[in-house]
């Protein structure tokens, strides 16, 4: 009832999943993400543990494969189970299980993952992928979006519109974005929107944070204004 990407943006080393259903809040359970390990995507008859006990294994060092097949061995409902996992060295796993709902299925390309299910055709995959490759110099979360955006202009779910999700992890073990449209008539356009808003102020904030190279980040105030200041003004 999904369609979702999963991608490593080489320029950046950031690894990212966008996720669009007709379904509440598919950000709170579909994407999972380990910096510099790889990331998950859990849908389809959705079991959390897919994403959670999977990640478990990714930081194990387990390969995808792997990882799928020892996840669906300890799941009695996995025929209505879709996964896709992909680590950040680019191997790529993915299984679809024989009761999810038509159509269904997986697609793999450089650097990315795209698997999804009760869509309006294969085109949907397909658009999705081309137009991620497409954009190979467009900033990762927009690339990200405009490639879900191609799917959903191929029919996407095939029931319609309700809720997306961008969630994009660099080198810390909280997320560079963690975007989530619950419930919403044009779920992606409002993902869209929400990413656009990130940039005014947000994206410039986050490298004062704490990270583990630098425990305590930046705390003095002007020099934060000033840092986003003159981010954003080299923009312009």
């Amino acid at each position: 009832m999904t369609w979702s990407i999963i991608a490593k943006d080489n320029a950046t080393g950031q690894i990212g999943i966008a996720v669009a259903t007709k379904f509440f809040a598919v950000g709170a359970r579909v994407p999972h993400i380990a910096p510099a390990i790889g990331g998950i995507a859990t849908q389809a008859l959705v079991n959390p543990y897919y994403g959670i006990d999977g990640m478990k294994l990714l930081r194990d060092g387990r390969a995808p494969r792997e990882i799928v097949e020892t996840l669906i061995a300890a799941d009695a409902g996995h025929a209505s189970r879709q996964v896709h996992i992909m680590d950040a060295a680019g191997r790529i796993a993915a299984y679809t299980g024989k009761d999810c709902v038509d159509w269904c299925g997986h697609l793999e390309g450089e650097g990315f993952s795209i698997a999804g299910n009760m869509l309006a055709g294969g085109r949907v995959l397909d658009d999705t992928a081309k137009a991620y490759t497409a954009n190979a110099q467009t900033p990762f979360a927009r690339r990200l979006i405009t490639a879900m955006h191609a799917g959903e202009k191929a029919g996407g779910d095939k029931r319609g519109r309700q809720s997306a999700a961008l969630l994009i992890y660099g080198e810390e073990e909280w997320p560079d974005l963690d975007l989530r449209v619950d419930d919403h008539a044009d779920p992606l356009a409002e993902l869209e929107r929400l990413e656009a808003v990130s940039r005014d102020r947000w994206v410039h904030f986050r490298k004062f944070l704490p990270s583990r190279k630098n425990p305590a980040g930046i705390t003095d105030r002007a020099v934060i204004d000033a840092g986003i200041a003159a981010a954003i003004e080299s923009e312009s």
